[in-house]
């Protein structure tokens, strides 16, 4: 199953580390990011994962929830939870779900057989309150995720949808942002400020 961008998120109940769960019940109201990991007990997953207990705070002020999946046991991921806390200096304080039937993977398409096996790649998944997938991503698994780009990407999807506007290529937080073609240039000066025409169809303005 393919999932494209404003596909609603599958939803599915799941065992997790912090017990079972309904997906869509258990993110109701938030964003959240979804991220499966090829397997538990291999480096460049402990480092994500302990990267991911690191940010908790900077989710939590945007109202994002994080859920990581793999193939792997419920014990197992148990297990290796201290070692998590060990290589990112804050214990797991968000569920990991045991997917050992492959049923999550597979809805998210999260398992490609040409990487050899039937574990997942790093795959990402960023869905809003109203459970629509905004951003997917694919890693391959000798590639560990940049989280601070998933963090911008919400930034730019949440400032996105509260005002007419987009980002630019490499925008961060704070940084002029282009205003939507919809709106005429008289209309976002009342509106924006120092609006700059650059073309008719690119109008730069402060963030809002």
């Amino acid at each position: 199953m393919s999932i494209r961008l404003g596909d609603e998120a599958p939803n599915f109940r799941a065992d997790t580390t912090d017990g079972p769960i309904d997906f869509h019940e258990w993110k109701s109201g938030s964003w959240a990011v979804l991220f499966s990991h090829p397997a538990d007990f291999t480096p460049v997953c402990t480092t994500e994962l302990g990267r991911t207990a690191g940010l908790q705070d900077e989710f939590s002020k945007r109202n994002v929830k994080t859920i990581a999946v793999s193939v792997d046991s419920l014990d197992s991921h148990n297990g290796w939870a201290p070692d998590i806390k060990d290589v990112g200096g804050v214990p797991l304080n968000f569920p990991i779900i045991a997917d050992p039937d492959r049923t999550v993977s597979m809805s998210y398409d999260m398992i490609h057989p040409g990487e050899g096996d039937s574990s997942t790649v790093r795959s990402v998944f960023i869905i809003d309150p109203t459970n629509k997938v905004r951003l997917t991503l694919t890693y391959p698994k000798s590639v560990g995720r940049n989280f601070d780009e998933i963090i911008r990407v919400i930034d730019a999807l949440q400032l996105t949808d509260s005002a007419p506007v987009s980002t630019p290529a490499d925008w961060t937080p704070g940084s002029r942002v282009i205003v939507a073609p919809t709106m005429s240039t008289a209309d976002a000066k009342a509106r924006f400020a120092n609006v700059e025409e650059v073309k008719p169809y690119l109008r730069w303005a402060s963030q809002p």
